[in-house]
């Protein structure tokens, strides 16, 4: 299995792998001052891989990587401790953290990130490139537009749509749908500018 993309990132998607007694051959970063991480060596980009996961926190960078790079199978990676419904459905390249829920009848898109302790409840849609920060809470029925973070300690009420590529601050209550490409904060959450 390889890394794409030598990062913090990187880092946890190494420890979740470890726990899972995964094998890691190499991480690629295009950094010429890394040659390790973690005790992996890091090598540059070669484009031909057989498994890979996008080790990338960017959503934006993310999606260039996966869109330019020719790979067998992009993995998907759940922590052992995450807890995950027999009818959620995780699409691929997607990684889940430690202490992470994921209720039933949701659908994660592709490349997602479900941080640290997040809970994504009943019948959730997240879109591909979505990213949700440690201890979000997303409740029932939201629906989240692609390559959109979600900040650490969110809290999405049940119901709401929010657009692609959006940044919900850290903290926000989010009680009211929110346009594509807005960067939204505060409590309750409000569009601040478009980004």
């Amino acid at each position: 299995m390889v890394l794409y993309g030598a990062s913090g990132h990187c880092k946890v998607i190494i420890d979740i792998l470890e726990a899972l007694g995964s094998t890691i051959d190499f991480i690629v970063d295009d950094d010429p001052s890394l040659y390790e991480l973690c005790g992996y060596p890091v090598i540059r980009n070669i484009n031909r891989y057989d498994d890979v996961v996008v080790s990338i926190g960017s959503a934006l960078s993310r999606k260039q990587v996966v869109s330019r790079i020719q790979v067998n199978r992009f993995l998907t990676v759940i922590h052992p401790t995450a807890i995950i419904s027999p009818r959620a459905f995780i699409e691929e390249g997607t990684v889940i953290m430690q202490g992470a829920i994921v209720q039933s009848c949701a659908r994660v898109g592709k490349h997602s990130i479900i941080n640290t302790g997040a809970s994504v409840d009943h019948d959730v849609v997240l879109d591909n490139y979505v990213h949700i920060a440690p201890h979000a809470t997303v409740a029932g029925d939201v629906i989240v537009g692609e390559g959109t973070w979600i900040g650490a300690g969110a809290v999405i009420r049940q119901g709401i749509k929010i657009g692609k590529w959006c940044m919900i601050g850290a903290g926000s209550v989010v009680v009211a749908d929110i346009p594509d490409n807005s960067l939204a904060y505060g409590n309750p959450c409000r569009v601040k500018k478009t980004i």
